[in-house]
């Protein structure tokens, strides 16, 4: 080993004491930017695959301009030919069709516009939570109720401010993508809560088929909807879709829009979220840098006698910055790698069993986002905080050990 790092080495534990806290106040730094990055992000994805799995799937395609003004006539027009093409697209978990329409529905005393959505019951199944969210009665089928009529859901708070419940039947009134007036009676087969309380109180859903009849849709629908294996291949795999549309004819063209353009307010807020967590780290890690600051400031005014005796024996300025450098060098590595051992093992733990939010978890209901996170080990989180903690505590060092630079031998040992 270098005679200096030796030298650097002994010289931090001459106060095992200061060296010690200031170790453990750095380690302390990076366990918790470790673990507060890894469940900021993990947390990220928990609200957005809640968020897209109650409604909008993390990629929807459409008809161009159907997303800004929603317009009966704005249509996929073969959503078969669009399913046979998402067929071929390896990262492409599940995807199911809709069809929507605002309507006015009334109950024996009631009446309120809503809007109505009609559902593949299979294929919805498989890309949305809704079926895990009935509270009373049954899932939708596409069989029709014993009289006929075709089942319908819808959510709690609108069967609140209809008076209704399961078996209770619905009258809807609307208009069909030609122009003709649509009417039907619907029979409530479940009410579902999704915990989003505006999708909960202006939602009823409907089989697919017999929205299509209705409305008289020809066969069209107005989204697919699409979920991807994982959130981090929804980029590639809408690029993928992108290439493919040209070949599907439809008027107008397809597009295809990921759940960024779909919920533009959830990135919106994690950014604002991302920017008020940097806030507090760069807080934390200047706290940490005042305490290298500190640390280094003292052993430099104790030994200052000392650093002159060795400039009159005939050591250089500047190995004796780079021994202070190393000093610091070493007490910063200790400290990050203990913290970035220390961070992982604890991120680990909550990753297995989760972290329960208890009290907010009403708050949380309102946005669909379970009660419970788990955080999201990588290593862009196991090393962004611990990196910025090593970078700011070794400008932090650079003041003290470059004062040594304007030491002067005879007064430096003349120091008390």
């Amino acid at each position: 080993m270098n005679i200096d790092l030796k030298m650097a080495w002994r010289n931090i534990w001459r106060n095992p004491r200061r060296t010690l806290l200031t170790v453990l106040a750095i380690s302390f730094a990076c366990v918790l930017l470790v673990f507060m990055l890894s469940f900021q992000f993990g947390s990220y994805a928990t609200m957005i695959n809640s968020s897209v799995r109650i409604h909008t799937g993390h990629l929807q395609i459409q008809a161009r301009g159907y997303h800004q003004d929603p317009k009966m006539r704005l249509v996929v027009q073969d959503p078969g030919a669009v399913g046979s093409m998402l067929d071929r697209i390896s990262g492409v978990e599940a995807y199911t069709f809709r069809a929507n329409a605002f309507a006015l529905v009334s109950s024996a005393e009631r009446t309120y516009g809503v809007l109505i959505t009609g559902i593949d019951p299979n294929r919805e199944a498989r890309v949305s939570t809704l079926a895990h969210t009935i509270q009373q009665g049954r899932y939708l089928s596409d069989q029709p109720a014993g009289d006929g009529m075709p089942h319908a859901l819808i959510g709690r708070l609108l069967a609140r401010n209809l008076k209704v419940t399961v078996g209770d039947e619905l009258t809807v009134l609307g208009q069909g993508r030609d122009g003709s007036v649509a009417a039907t009676v619907l029979k409530i087969s479940g009410i579902f809560a999704s915990g989003q309380d505006a999708m909960d109180r202006s939602t009823l859903q409907m089989p697919l088929k017999a929205f299509q009849s209705v409305f008289s849709m020809a066969g069209a629908v107005h989204e697919v909807v699409i979920m991807g294996k994982d959130l981090a291949d929804v980029p590639a795999v809408k690029t993928a879709i992108a290439r493919k549309l040209p070949g599907i004819a439809n008027d107008p063209p397809l597009v295809v829009l990921d759940w960024t353009q779909l919920m533009p307010g959830l990135p919106q807020a994690i950014h604002m979220d991302l920017i008020s967590g940097a806030v507090f780290y760069l807080i934390l890690i200047m706290v940490v840098a005042f305490s290298i600051l500190n640390t280094f400031l003292m052993s430099i005014l104790e030994r200052t006698h000392e650093f002159g005796i060795m400039m009159a024996m005939g050591a250089k300025p500047g190995r004796l910055t780079r021994l202070v450098l190393a000093e610091s060098l070493s007490m910063t590595l200790v400290g990050i790698l203990a913290g970035v051992v220390i961070g992982c093992l604890v991120t680990w733990y909550f990753m297995a069993h989760g972290i329960n939010l208890g009290s907010s978890s009403e708050i949380l209901r309102q946005f669909g986002i379970p009660s419970i996170f788990y955080p999201h080990l990588t290593p862009l989180t196991a090393t962004a905080g611990p990196g910025a903690v090593f970078v700011i505590t070794l400008l932090a060092a650079l003041y003290p050990a470059l004062r040594i630079r304007k030491l002067r031998p005879v007064e430096a040992i003349g120091h008390a």
